[in-house]
């Protein structure tokens, strides 16, 4: 596995993730998984900090939040645009413990676990050891990532999904991560845990900018980093590229990917 295995890992980032994250989506989900005023919340693989400042809002009065992320970049970032009295972030590995944090009313985890393939079983265990007594641990994640389109030439198809096999294998991210959440929190001794689907993805006509900015993200960031040979296109990635671009900018084209949430509350042990 390369060394900074993240796969999105690249200058512009933060922006990325700022301008994908909707403060409406963020509210409903925190609201159906239990977040409330005066809670001490940990939003864990925080990003940019937007999302962090969003949960920072709804616990409020009283609430205060950590955002951990493993990239000191993104912590400076969030440290800049969103911290304040309440509100601290903190550069660290999620897969080691964190007893030092302390006990939190809320954990919330979104988007993290898809880039931790084989270590996510073990980082839901750690995680879920923070918790207070009746506290939440909340999981969101897709699942079929970046999978699930209609109007792919035959190649096309059969080179995401190579593509997506390749960075699977070779940089530990796991396109099928939702429809695990469950069990992880189970195995962990949650109780009360309910689980919620709904479209993340899910992009037919007009392109808008924001998606139009996200998937050509992934492909000039992600494809580029996977190594991938793209075998089935005599111009390699600059061919598959200008295609898949074609594919996405075309009206008839369908895309979704659903979103997976579940949520789970620590018993007094």
């Amino acid at each position: 596995m390369p060394e900074n295995s993240y796969l999105m890992e690249h200058e512009e980032e933060a922006r990325r993730l700022d301008l994908k994250t909707d403060r409406a989506a963020v509210n409903r989900q925190a609201l159906w998984a239990g977040v409330k005023p005066g809670m001490r919340l940990a939003d864990i693989g925080c990003g940019s900090g937007k999302t962090t400042s969003y949960l920072f809002d709804l616990v409020q009065p009283g609430g205060m939040v950590t955002g951990l992320d493993a990239s000191e970049a993104r912590v400076m970032h969030a440290r800049k645009m969103y911290g304040g009295e309440g509100v601290e972030f903190a550069c660290r590995d999620i897969s080691l413990p964190l007893d030092d944090l302390g006990r939190f009313d809320f954990i919330w985890v979104r988007f993290l676990l898809e880039y931790h393939r084989s270590d996510a079983a073990a980082i839901v265990k750690n995680l879920s050891s923070l918790l207070n007594p009746g506290g939440v641990l909340c999981l969101a994640d897709l699942d079929y990532n970046c999978l699930s389109h209609y109007g792919l030439s035959p190649r096309l198809q059969s080179t995401i999904n190579e593509l997506m096999a390749t960075v699977e294998r070779d940089f530990d991210f796991d396109p099928y991560v939702g429809r695990k959440l469950y069990s992880f929190l189970y195995d962990n001794g949650l109780e009360n845990i309910a689980v919620d689907l709904a479209p993340h993805h899910l992009i037919y006509g007009e392109l808008n900018d924001v998606d139009a900015y996200n998937w050509i993200q992934k492909l000039e960031v992600a494809a580029k980093r996977s190594g991938f040979s793209f075998p089935e296109y005599s111009g390699g990635y600059d061919e598959f590229f200008e295609e898949f671009k074609q594919f996405f900018a075309d009206p008839r084209r369908f895309t979704y990917t659903p979103l997976i949430i579940c949520r789970g509350t620590a018993v007094d042990r």
